[in-house]
């Protein structure tokens, strides 16, 4: 069992909180039952699983390498300031963008983690083929991000993504924009289409709006609220895909 925190390998885990270190290694931490549960099913390359036996007693899955850990290592590895109890290092799935997709979600410019897992959770929940992520100002591998997704990000094709990639799709482009001419429910989402969601703080820029096929708004009737969070738009213009096309 290990016990100290200042033993190598917990510094080598800690240090994957930082996304710098998650890219430079291909890594990411996994916490908690149901998320590293899941990445077992996912098939994800797990590398080492840590689990402290005084907070989860009954922790019997195989995987390739268990170590046993004391509550006080566990919580300087762990992102989550009350651990669970178990985390695991894992690879970082590679996707590609899968042939002839006919619903992708585009992500433009996300700032907050759980905003991001939260896409993806809407998008793996509506069947879409693939989440792309372009101009993030964090990753799907941030544990927040992964909480949030429910572990969805570890099944759905999550690629990094250009303006110039999204453009190329051969795809109808779907852009949301706060003060579009048309509602998002008037416009024809059955056609093979990208929606593309910006960040709630700024939305999409002008080069967003001019690569979109169409620009779509979804009406906000509060006195206060004046637009959607990212996440809650994206399920929304998800679900009217499905609706439209049965």
């Amino acid at each position: 069992m290990i016990t100290s925190v200042d033993n190598p390998r917990v510094q080598e885990v800690a240090r994957l909180r930082r996304a710098r270190e998650r890219r430079a290694t291909g890594l990411f931490v996994a916490e908690g039952r149901r998320e590293v549960e899941r990445a077992l099913a996912a098939g994800l390359d797990v590398r080492e699983t840590f689990v402290a036996p005084e907070l989860l007693a009954d922790w019997a899955h195989a995987s390739a390498k268990v170590t046993e850990v004391s509550a006080r290592v566990l919580a300087k590895m762990a992102y989550r300031a009350e651990p669970e109890g178990v985390l695991a290092v894992v690879a970082a799935p590679e996707h590609a963008l899968p042939s002839n997709p006919t619903l992708i979600l585009v992500a433009v410019g996300i700032e907050k983690p759980g905003n991001l897992g939260a896409m993806a959770r809407s998008a793996d929940a509506a069947g879409a083929d693939a989440l792309l992520v372009a101009e993030a100002n964090t990753d799907p591998w941030n544990p927040n991000a992964i909480r949030a997704s429910t572990g969805a990000v570890f099944t759905l094709p999550m690629v990094e993504a250009t303006l110039d990639d999204v453009a190329a799709l051969p795809l109808q482009k779907v852009a949301a924009v706060v003060d579009a001419h048309t509602r998002y429910s008037d416009s024809d989402l059955t056609p093979p289409t990208a929606l593309i969601v910006g960040a709630e703080d700024e939305g999409l820029d002008a080069r967003w709006r001019d690569a979109a096929d169409l620009t779509v708004a979804i009406p906000v009737a509060g006195k206060t609220a004046d637009s959607l969070n990212a996440s809650t738009a994206a399920a929304i213009l998800l679900y009217e895909t499905l609706r439209q096309r049965g």
